[in-house]
């Protein structure tokens, strides 16, 4: 299994931005995620954000493709991209989400910014477990 490089990574998250407004109360694609399961298989997602806070992350859209797909949990890399290209580091609950997933996930190298991934585990320092 070949790991994507970031930069390839960074561009699939980046073509599926695309905001909209669905709704008077609903806007989407403004940030867009891209991972790699352990198959090497790519997953991606948007945001939908909603005037009650009923939405979701990208990250949450692009895991919740990947399990649909049948992948056991297993995350090996993750970027988010805003709007205006800047790579965004997951919020708190998008840290947890991918860190319940899978054990080994505190593995998962995330793009926090340009030429800079770390271990989700580092954004993650004290497990509640």
């Amino acid at each position: 299994m070949t790991v994507l490089t970031f930069e390839d990574l960074y561009a699939r998250a980046r073509a599926v931005v695309n905001p909209r407004r669905l709704s008077e109360d609903v806007e989407v694609g403004g940030v867009g995620a891209a991972l790699v399961a352990e198959s090497g298989a790519v997953y991606t997602g948007v945001c939908v954000d909603t005037a009650c806070s009923m939405g979701f992350c990208a990250e949450h859209a692009a895991v919740a493709a990947m399990v649909t797909a049948g992948e056991p949990g297993r995350i090996l890399q993750v970027v988010a991209v805003g709007w205006d290209g800047r790579i965004m580091p997951p919020c708190g609950r998008c840290r947890e989400l991918m860190r319940q997933l899978h054990p080994d996930n505190a593995r998962t190298e995330v793009l926090v910014a340009e030429g800079q991934a770390v271990p989700l585990a580092d954004l993650l320092p004290f497990d509640w477990r």
